[in-house]
């Protein structure tokens, strides 16, 4: 009975309902094992797996927000202007 999230980075932008895709998934998640634990018991392996879930999500979005606070002036450019010659890789 535990809820299963596919979720990818780029679906982290903010909407325009105040909240983020995560944020929407961390809060059914959190309800989601609410009502698992209260249905099969706090001690039961699918309560403990559906905290892991929630675990997983939270740690999901502080990773995110780390990413977000190291980045340069240099990566933002490169993000506006994919094509600069400064922003160009390659493999040698």
């Amino acid at each position: 009975m535990t809820a299963t999230f596919n979720f990818t980075p780029n679906s982290a932008n903010s909407n325009h309902n105040g909240g983020t895709d995560l944020e929407k998934a961390i809060l059914a998640a959190i309800a989601e094992a609410r009502m698992t634990c209260e249905q099969t018991g706090e001690d039961s392996p699918n309560c403990a797996v559906a905290w892991d879930i929630v675990e997983e999500l939270q740690a999901e979005k502080s990773h995110q927000a780390e990413a977000i606070k190291y980045r340069t002036s240099l990566d933002e450019y490169c993000e506006l202007h994919p094509e600069a010659l400064e922003c160009l890789i390659y493999d040698v």
